[in-house]
């Protein structure tokens, strides 16, 4: 998934000329991301399924129906992922996240499996999901965001339309909470 900004740019030219060759590498590069984010954020995989179908045709319809130039393609596909959510959420009762631990054993890189071993120190693989539940939804975005899609904070600040330092300061407290969830729950159990 790591495409350079310029490779990035080219893919978004060769689209707005509607070519299906590039939507097809759009696609190739960024479903398993966008699907992931979108699973941690609703309730069951057919939702997360649907959504990132949904992600995908609306990037499509919006590149072929506007001239307004896109900056950051990875940025503008969490953020529509991101919306659709929340859209989501309004037409529907708010319900329960589950999470499958077959998306997080497909975690493989250095940086995310270094923060699942810190939270794993203190709890079992099964339950980061119960972890990442008990956040509040901004700490819980922020979280998945960075450490298992492996945004930057620009990129974050940009799906969120937050500041970079709101961000900086919303993954330090999420982290924080996550400490002292792993630290009660390590008090319970002893």
């Amino acid at each position: 998934m790591n495409t350079s900004k310029f490779e990035e740019k080219l893919l978004l030219l060769k689209l707005k000329k509607r070519d299906p060759e590039a939507f097809t590498q759009i696609y190739d590069l960024y479903v398993t991301p966008i699907y992931r984010f979108i699973y941690f954020k609703v309730a069951t995989r057919q939702d997360a399924e649907d959504m990132t179908s949904e992600v995908f045709l609306k990037i499509w319809q919006y590149i072929n129906d506007s001239d307004t130039e896109i900056e950051n393609l990875k940025a503008f596909l969490y953020r529509t992922a991101r919306n659709l959510v929340i859209d989501s959420y309004r037409k529907k009762a708010k319900q329960d996240i589950t999470q499958d631990s077959e998306v997080l054993s497909n975690i493989e890189d250095e940086r995310q499996q270094n923060f699942l071993t810190e939270i794993e120190t203190g709890f079992e693989m099964k339950n980061i999901e119960l972890v990442l539940r008990k956040l509040k939804d901004d700490y819980r975005e922020v979280i998945i965001l960075r450490y298992i899609e492996e945004l930057t904070i620009t990129e974050i600040s940009k799906v969120l339309d937050k500041s970079k330092g709101s961000v900086r300061v919303i993954l330090h407290r999420a982290l924080k909470v996550i400490r002292e969830l792993i630290k009660q729950d390590g008090q319970r159990n002893s």
